[in-house]
């Protein structure tokens, strides 16, 4: 007897729809175990928080937040966000110059007079926003491990790096710098007469219902505040090192949970913080390709390329990631409380399981490299002095067959040869690579660490 092709029809629609079915049971399934997997190798401890074209699919903590009370890390879990302070800081702008009251090609003079006007006279809001103003990042200067454990104001920490020679014409080039979110809350502050705070609660959390997201001072009582932890190289966990939450201010000091960030997520695809008009330009990318504190790629995660947007943010024990896929409405949010060094490949494999993908998961932990013995004469052209930046130097020094370095404002650390042009520096995930001119003369050193290659040429 014939099937019917009316039935044929239902047979098979009940066959496609039965595995779409079974995947979105399993979603959460898969999410958790691959979350689980980093955590069991000690490459994630924090919260995450998964949503799907608009709804929260998966969210989960991992690890403890407070390791001496044995305190599990949970949705409500507050952690510090760093750098993702940035999102709301280039928000309240965006909202500001909407309002006429701030304007993209303005300068920094314009509001803040008594900044040098060398400098101000030319650096504008735009080349803040987009790190390319050319003011040197204050958190790598000189002393500034030293400076960061004490209470300060926007304006006197502001003369801590305003006088700073620019490492590059304003506009020309792109160098991170959490000196220019710095400035831009200390303009925001000058125009509209409120702390930063205020109007960020005002503007921002209070309308969102935010209610478990803020600027983050030690003093303050916090209930289900993370704390910050470090992981040595032995693997041994560790409190991390104190830092007043005065000094990061609008490049960094904010603390927030993966549901409150959802929350955020969600009305970036409204008008209810900014027009579209504003939004586009929110999310326009500039040079290297980083918009107004978003970073704008795109990655093979499904059957086309998808458009992505995302940040990362780092601060003393905390490392955090947002990404998010607008054209899906999907979101990805990684929060950490013990460094956090793989937030990023934690968030790329969520985002991989949301489009059917093969996942990596947890990568071996490099080992560290075998270290070979040079004699004193092949160490002797790497001895001098290093230029890395107007300000910050990288001394060079031998003793027989032992050579050592020092970084302006810190102490001497010893460098282990893994050849003959390259050292790994003894204690610190960082590595040291001497490059030579055609002549065989030493002309520079490139410092190779958080994935970043920053070269100093050799000036004495």
């Amino acid at each position: 007897m014939k099937t019917p092709f009316f039935c044929s029809l239902l047979v098979t629609s009940l066959l496609l729809q039965l595995p779409a079915r079974a995947q979105a049971q399993s979603l959460p399934k898969q999410l958790d175990a691959l979350a689980a997997s980093y955590a069991k190798a000690g490459q994630f401890n924090g919260t995450v928080l998964v949503a799907d074209h608009g709804k929260v699919v998966f969210t989960k903590g991992y690890g403890l937040a407070n390791r001496e009370w044995s305190q599990p890390n949970a949705a409500d879990t507050k952690f510090r966000l760093g750098s993702l302070t940035k999102q709301f800081t280039s928000m309240l702008v965006m909202q500001l110059v909407e309002k006429g009251k701030l304007k993209l090609e303005a300068h920094i003079t314009d509001y803040l007079p008594d900044y040098p006007k060398a400098n101000g006279d030319k650096i504008t809001i735009h080349h803040l926003l987009t790190h390319t103003s050319g003011i040197p990042n204050y958190t790598s200067q000189p002393n500034f491990e030293a400076a960061s454990v004490l209470p300060t104001t926007p304006t006197a920490f502001l003369r801590t790096f305003s006088e700073l020679p620019l490492e590059f014409e304003p506009g020309s080039s792109f160098h991170y710098s959490n000196s220019g979110y710095f400035l831009l809350g200390t303009i925001i502050e000058k125009v509209t007469g409120k702390t930063y705070t205020q109007v960020l609660t005002e503007n921002i959390l209070q309308p969102l219902h935010m209610q478990d997201t803020g600027y983050d001072l030690a003093e303050n009582i916090l209930p289900k505040r993370a704390a910050g932890y470090d992981k040595a190289s032995t693997g041994v966990i560790y409190n991390t090192t104190y830092i007043d939450m005065t000094v990061p201010y609008a490049a960094g000091s904010l603390y927030s949970t993966v549901n409150d960030l959802y929350k955020w997520d969600q009305a970036l695809y409204t008008t209810q913080l900014l027009s579209e008009a504003g939004k586009a330009l929110l999310f326009k990318p500039f040079k290297s390709d980083y918009a107004y504190a978003w970073v704008a790629s795109k990655a093979v995660v499904g059957k086309d390329t998808v458009a992505l947007l995302g940040h990362s943010g780092h601060v003393n024990g905390f490392g955090t990631y947002l990404l998010r896929a607008p054209q899906d409405r999907r979101l990805v949010v990684v929060l950490d409380n013990e460094g956090g060094p793989h937030v990023k490949e934690v968030s790329m494999d969520l985002l991989r399981v949301l489009y059917h993908r093969p996942t990596t998961g947890p990568k071996p932990e490099p080992t560290a490299p075998k270290t070979i013995a040079l004699d004193a004469a092949a160490l002797v052209p790497y001895v001098g002095k290093y230029q890395l930046s107007p300000t910050f130097f990288i001394t060079v020094k031998a003793q027989g067959s032992q050579l050592s370095a020092q970084a302006t404002g810190q102490q001497p650390f010893a460098l282990m040869a893994t050849s003959p042009t390259r050292f790994t520096v003894q204690g610190i995930a960082a590595e040291v690579e001497f490059v030579k001119s055609t002549s065989g003369a030493v002309e520079k050193l490139i410092l190779h660490q958080g994935g970043q290659d920053s070269p100093g040429a050799k000036v004495e």
